[in-house]
């Protein structure tokens, strides 16, 4: 019987892996740039809206169909000026529509 290791919190876990560590930033700055924008959108479309993973200066914004991104579109230099003014610059806002889950 092998000896049993000592349980670990999830944070531990995350910690100690460098590529879970680099997941759970990446993660935690697409959250905080989605809520200095979530505000801005309309009422409609606030818990439609997705965050991509942040990459460097750019971010991904993911709408639930066409009128929606054409909106985002619409509104994207507002969000770039909220989240420049939130310490998030966004040189590159992409507005993608999500892919239907099967």
């Amino acid at each position: 019987m092998s000896p049993t290791r000592p349980a670990i919190s999830l944070q531990q876990a995350v910690a100690e892996a460098p590529t879970l560590a680099h997941l759970s930033r990446l993660a935690a700055e697409s959250a905080a740039r989605l809520a200095v924008v979530r505000p801005l959108l309309p009422p409609a479309l606030r818990p439609l809206v997705q965050a991509g993973a942040p990459e460097g200066e750019a971010w991904t914004l993911l709408a639930p169909h066409n009128a929606a991104a054409a909106k985002l579109r619409q509104l994207a230099p507002a969000l770039q000026a909220a989240l420049a003014v939130a310490g998030h610059p966004v040189r590159t806002l992409r507005i993608k529509v999500a892919q239907a889950r099967r």
